[in-house]
């Protein structure tokens, strides 16, 4: 069901697309919001809510909501996927992953404030260093963020383990950015980390739930959401929103640095041609 809304975007009318929007950010909110919370949450009027509902081939909002409710009604297999069952052939578990991930990717754009990314670029932009702490998945896509922002140049640093964490923000000053990249946001080591960052006058830029307390603490929020439960089911899409954000600000300062940007990113490219060089020259003299 939300692969089928997130093909029909391209469809639908600029009205319909933020119902549509609505539905793939918050799926079991929709189920049961009425048609006045849908239309205000969109921003558009109660019959574009239900134009919305007949582009899709429902006579209305009750039958597309059962539609809906049923494609994401069940309890998924535990500790794997909330939208798997045991019994999905492999056509399933693409349709449903894929179509999972794709409709969080999508309805994503209704969290991300274009003031927020603006803010955390323009931090990144004149950081002198930039720290990216997090923890299990989030600790992966940190070392994937480290990987992107040290080829422009900057001096960058990924922390994934909690004490470490909390040495590194200790002798950080009001000259970097601690970029820390929490789905719960609720971390205690994580937390203790931030406020000694904080203490020593380090900006810091949260990739989190809004309203969670590192949300609370951070100087910037990039509000991410998911309707993933992650004590039960292993955190996928969440990871891959994570991901997302941490690429919108590595091309967002990438822009932001123009030429200089483009230079470092050639001076890496051609390091690692010319090294690739060098070692096919010595396996040929080899042979």
């Amino acid at each position: 069901m939300l692969s089928k809304i997130s093909e029909s975007l391209t469809d639908l009318s600029g009205a319909e697309r933020k119902v549509a929007e609505s539905a793939l950010a918050e799926p079991k909110w929709f189920v049961h919001a009425a048609v006045a919370e849908i239309a205000e949450r969109a921003s558009v009027s109660q019959p574009t809510v239900i134009r919305f509902c007949r582009s899709l081939g429902y006579k209305g909002l009750p039958e597309f909501k059962l539609a809906l409710s049923a494609s994401i009604g069940h309890e998924g297999m535990p500790y794997v996927h909330e939208e798997l069952n045991a019994d999905d052939d492999m056509a399933s578990v693409v349709e449903k992953v894929l179509g999972n991930a794709a409709a969080s990717i999508l309805g994503a754009r209704r969290f991300l404030k274009e003031a927020e990314l603006e803010t955390a670029i323009a931090m990144l932009t004149h950081a002198r260093r930039i720290e990216f702490y997090g923890v299990g998945n989030s600790g992966i896509v940190a070392q994937d963020a480290q990987h992107k922002f040290f080829r422009f140049g900057i001096s960058t640093v990924a922390y994934v383990d909690t004490h470490i964490q909390l040495m590194a923000a200790s002798v950080l000053s009001n000259h970097d950015v601690l970029v820390v990249i929490s789905n719960s946001g609720s971390s205690i080591e994580l937390l203790d980390a931030v406020s000694i960052a904080k203490e020593n006058g380090a900006a810091v830029i949260a990739i989190t739930r809004s309203g969670s307390p590192l949300a609370q603490l951070a100087d910037c929020v990039l509000s991410i959401a998911s309707q993933e439960n992650v004590e039960l089911y292993t955190p996928m899409v969440s990871r891959l929103l994570q991901l997302a954000v941490i690429d919108i600000l590595a091309i967002g300062l990438a822009l932001r640095l123009g030429e200089t940007a483009s230079l470092q990113l050639q001076k890496s490219k051609r390091s690692i041609h010319s090294k690739h060089l060098e070692y096919d020259k010595s396996k040929d003299s080899e042979s």
